[in-house]
């Protein structure tokens, strides 16, 4: 019978230890970060000498950094500005640059879905270290639904990466997009979903939904031209029956849409359609400016893509794309002056991943915004734009603690932004000075 007590009480012992241990293991760590400067985007406030104290994958507290708690350890980022984890609100992991149609066409015909996927590991990871803790990737190019499984991958703690809104396939018009010039006998795939008509495009959307897409993209225009009074001019793609068709069932399904639109025609008619998000819109009326206020319409420039890709293209003969850059500051500065809301995009992949898409800022800077503008289109205004403005977008108790740092002031120099060396994302670091 003692034996048996003896043996009793050990289990017991035992499985308290256990059980503690369980519980301390399920704990959130605390990390604590001591910054030199923090920018608050949503004001352009700085504050100086800003403790940061972070619990899990959540912001707990942010204060007076000259009381460290006694004998705490805090990553010291003393001699760093800080700042929320930035946002690309337009990305393509799954391409890998194409500054001409060649490049585009081989990682199109020559490599499968499975090694695009490998590659794109890398620009996830690539797009993480530059600071980049989210981002919205607006379709992959042929490659299906391979991004679904990339967010999936991510959000398990498979790889790192940023956090995911995924696009999958995009939709466009019978013979509007690549692969083009191919003989008609010969079936090649296509870097979109073909629809035509309102009908196969609400088809369309419910399918993109189905698989996993967060947002609807459409690609509004094609074959660009300057016109004698300098207007950037187009072929539209969807009809405006399509087009509203489109938006009508991704909004009846509470998910929103990004139009592929660089000029007159595909502008207007997916601001009439009633579109979330203008991409590229290197052209874009007063008027259309105006509506796009009115309705809360964001417009992502994505500056920097336009000038990498109209080198290839004016080198294969394709003059109007040197024309498209110099139309595409003065839209860009009328509208900042118009009040448009603009969330900072790249279109990185359409350019080398090797290449930081920070370098976006300093564009954003030369064609009219301050530096504090410039950080809050990649802070506050993109997490509003992917409805994630309770987790993201400023440094903040109950938000992701999503936390990148460079030294140097970027309201001052734009530019360092290329040059970050810190991020945190969720809690946890993936990048630290030195390393």
């Amino acid at each position: 019978m003692r034996t048996f007590l003896i043996s009793a009480v050990m289990l017991v012992v035992a499985s308290m230890a256990a059980c503690q241990e369980r519980q301390a293991k399920s704990q959130p760590v605390t990390r604590l970060l001591l910054c030199g400067s923090l920018i608050q985007p949503a004001n352009g406030q700085v504050q100086h000498n800003v403790l940061i104290a972070v619990e899990g994958d959540r912001i707990r507290e942010v204060g007076d950094g000259s009381h460290v708690p006694s004998g705490a350890q805090a990553i010291d980022l003393s001699d760093h500005t800080c700042l929320p984890g930035l946002i690309d609100a337009h990305t393509h992991v799954l391409l890998q640059g194409d500054i001409t149609a060649a490049d585009y066409d081989e990682q199109l015909l020559k490599q499968s879905v499975a090694y695009r996927t490998i590659l794109a590991t890398r620009s996830v990871r690539r797009a993480l270290e530059y600071g980049f803790t989210t981002i919205r990737d607006l379709e992959t190019e042929g490659a299906g639904y391979a991004d679904v499984d990339l967010k999936k991958a991510i959000n398990r703690g498979i790889i790192p990466g940023p956090r995911m809104q995924v696009a999958t396939r995009a939709m466009d018009v019978t013979g509007a997009y690549p692969l083009l010039g191919y003989a008609p006998e010969v079936p090649v795939p296509h870097g979109v979903q073909v629809v035509d008509g309102p009908d196969d495009g609400r088809k369309a959307v419910r399918e993109q939904i189905s698989y996993g897409a967060d947002w609807i993209k459409v690609y509004s225009d094609r074959s660009y031209f300057v016109r004698a009074d300098g207007v950037l001019d187009d072929i539209p793609t969807f009809t405006l029956d399509e087009l509203k068709a489109i938006v009508d069932e991704a909004h009846r399904q509470r998910h929103k849409v990004a139009s592929h639109a660089i000029a007159l025609n595909g502008v207007h008619d997916s601001v009439e359609a009633g579109v979330d998000s203008i991409e590229h819109g290197n052209y874009i009326s007063d008027a259309d400016l105006k509506a796009m206020v009115q309705k809360g319409i964001y417009y992502v420039p994505t500056i920097y893509v336009g000038e990498y890709v109209a080198q290839g293209r004016a080198a294969a003969g394709a003059k109007v794309w040197m024309d498209m850059i110099k139309i595409h500051g003065e839209t860009f500065r009328r509208a900042v002056n118009a009040g448009v809301k603009i969330a900072f995009g790249t279109d990185v992949g359409g350019f080398d991943w090797g290449i930081d898409p920070a370098i976006e800022f300093p564009l954003m800077v030369k064609y009219g915004m301050t530096p504090a503008q410039a950080i809050r289109s990649a802070t506050t205004t993109a997490a509003e734009m992917l409805g994630m403005q309770n987790d993201l977008g400023s440094i903040a108790p109950g938000k992701f603690a999503d936390v990148v740092a460079v030294q140097g002031d970027p309201l001052n120099d734009i530019s360092v932004l290329q040059k970050i060396d810190f991020v945190m994302k969720g809690g946890e670091v993936y990048k630290q000075p030195g390393h």
